[in-house]
């Protein structure tokens, strides 16, 4: 069997090393660690994360076998659901990004966001879809 080259071993220690990075930009959260930080009724279908995910309100990425999703991405008022903003991000980039990309995307400091990360970025919801329009555009930022 013919051993891997140099470039894809090297390939594969800088996607290990950035998906770590990533993990450690924030808080991931399992579909049970959200459902025990505040289902008013965890039986409904609306609070289930994998609806969530499916509707496009949110994404997860599979760490270690389990999927998570992003702590930032969700909103903390009386109970805790997607942040609006992330849907309007998630149409965006979906088709251009697999859930890891989009991660990449929100652990990534972002010129159009005067150098912040859209993960700390939540709130200022027109600058962050410009900017992911101008991330599927391929403009080229820095």
């Amino acid at each position: 069997m013919k051993q891997p080259d140099s470039n894809f071993r090297r390939e594969a220690r800088m996607l290990a090393t950035a998906k770590k990075a990533v993990w450690e930009s924030c808080d991931w959260l399992s579909a049970a660690d959200i459902v025990s930080h505040g289902a008013s009724d965890p039986s409904a279908n609306d609070f289930l994360p994998s609806e969530w995910e499916r509707a496009g309100r949110i994404f997860s990425i599979r760490y270690h076998g389990t999927d998570y999703y992003p702590a930032y991405g969700l909103a903390r008022n009386t109970s805790v659901r997607p942040h609006p903003t992330m849907a309007k991000v998630i149409q965006t980039l979906q088709g251009k990004r697999n859930s890891w990309g989009m991660a990449f995307w929100f652990a990534s400091v972002n010129s159009y966001l005067g150098g912040k990360r859209p993960q700390d970025m939540l709130e200022a919801e027109q600058a962050l879809v410009v900017a992911a329009e101008n991330e599927v555009a391929g403009v080229t930022h820095g």
